[in-house]
């Protein structure tokens, strides 16, 4: 794969990642997991393990029922941001590991990304939910389809 190419896909893992915190780094394992990247002999590697898969799944989970909570905090508040940044270059990171491309400059990607999606996953679902006057429950449903549909696909591509 073109070096462009695995960058724009960091990128865009990280946008899902700002959209869901924990939904990125699950796709990612189970992706590495069933080898659909290569992360052996890696900083990485242990993401490959079913312990990491199970893990960030059961995370990610948990985050898609809170997400819909009435007092779960903001995404953009400073802490969120940072777990964000985290886990969106960690993802970055492994997606370019897996191709032999740099994961630092995959984890810029991925960190700058995140917040990117954090920022406009908050403007989509708010002003969704305004236009359409729709109930924020459904609109939330729906942001978890695209994170964990588009997520999967981002993965595929390797």
């Amino acid at each position: 794969m073109d070096t462009t190419s695995v960058f724009a896909l960091a990128f865009a893992i990280g946008m899902i990642d700002g959209l869901r915190s924990m939904t990125a780094p699950a796709v990612v394992s189970w992706a590495a997991h069933w080898k659909w990247l290569n992360l052996d002999s890696t900083a990485l590697a242990f993401l490959s393990s079913s312990t990491a898969a199970y893990i960030f799944t059961a995370l990610a989970v948990s985050e898609l029922v809170v997400d819909k909570l009435p007092q779960t905090p903001s995404r953009l508040l400073p802490g969120s941001l940072f777990i964000r940044i985290v886990l969106g270059g960690l993802c970055g990171a492994a997606l370019c590991a897996s191709t032999h491309h740099s994961p630092a400059i995959g984890a810029a990607f991925g960190g700058v990304a995140a917040i990117a999606g954090a920022f406009a996953g908050y403007q989509a679902r708010t002003r969704l939910v305004r236009a359409l006057n729709a109930p924020g429950f459904a609109i939330a449903v729906l942001e978890d389809a695209v994170a964990v549909g588009c997520g999967f696909l981002i993965v595929s591509r390797f």
